[in-house]
């Protein structure tokens, strides 16, 4: 006799199967779709982008459905590593936009909410990319009630949250909560980088709390960015705000450093 918990997991993984069988047939029937005006020329048009970003959504969709049958880590590295891909294709994203970024963060920490790495891959992207900062700050928010202080570099989650706060949604108190508790999760990680990272989100709270509107806690939120992003075009787009900013940026044997007027003169 099937008892019922076997039968489950029967049911679950033949769902599985065919979930991923629906994904293939979904791919090879694009690849025909394509394969006349692929064979024309190399350059794809934007209708082929179009077919692309469907297919793509759909395997999203299909992969936010689908039982990890205990994987969850696994399936959070692989959809990052898809995001990864997606987000890569720059010709795409100029022409179709990031739209699926929000649902890349969403599945992601979903299923490992514990996936430090990918919050700090996603954040930027979907709020400066995207254009979602509340979805962003949103997802933070829910992933936060997983992570524990002692987890390596869980405290950027808060300090990444900060940014969005101030820089994008201007709730200036929920940003000096976030870069205070990120200062205080730093201080259980001994190593350098911790302790730079704490000491500069302290700093930027004392900014926001002696002046809201402080050039100081801004730079400060956008040198973050640079800090710990690798993209460049995000990297080029912090220092264009610090600049804007009236800081002055020096740049030297691989090390940056920001020289802001005073807020009182400023």
């Amino acid at each position: 006799m099937i008892s019922i918990k076997s039968n489950t997991s029967y049911i679950s993984k033949i769902s599985l199967y065919l979930n991923v069988i629906i994904t293939l047939i979904i791919g090879v029937s694009i690849i025909k779709s394509q394969k006349s005006e692929l064979s024309q020329s190399n350059v794809l048009d934007s209708e082929d982008y179009i077919k692309q970003e469907e297919f793509q959504r759909t395997r999203l969709n299909i992969l936010k459905t689908s039982p990890s049958f205990g994987f969850d880590n696994l399936v959070a590295d692989f959809t990052l590593l898809d995001f990864i891909q997606y987000f890569g294709d720059y010709e795409a994203r100029k022409k179709l936009g990031s739209s699926l970024t929000p649902d890349y963060f969403a599945a992601i920490i979903d299923y490992d909410p514990r996936f430090v790495g990918a919050y700090l891959h996603l954040a930027p992207a979907n709020t400066m990319f995207a254009g979602q900062p509340q979805r962003t700050v949103s997802i933070m928010s829910a992933g936060l009630k997983s992570l524990t202080p002692k987890i390596d570099q869980s405290y950027l989650v808060w300090t990444y949250k900060g940014v969005d706060e101030l820089l994008f949604l201007g709730d200036v108190n929920a940003a000096q909560n976030s870069y205070i508790t990120g200062a205080e999760w730093a201080t259980y990680h001994t190593d350098q980088r911790s302790q730079i990272i704490g000491n500069r989100a302290r700093e930027t709270a004392q900014f926001l709390a002696s002046n809201p509107n402080s050039k100081q806690a801004q730079a400060s939120s956008w040198m973050m960015i640079f800090t710990n992003t690798q993209n460049q075009t995000t990297r080029k787009m912090a220092l264009k705000q610090i600049r804007s900013l009236g800081g002055n940026v020096i740049i030297e044997d691989n090390k940056i450093t920001v020289e802001m007027p005073d807020d009182n003169r400023s």
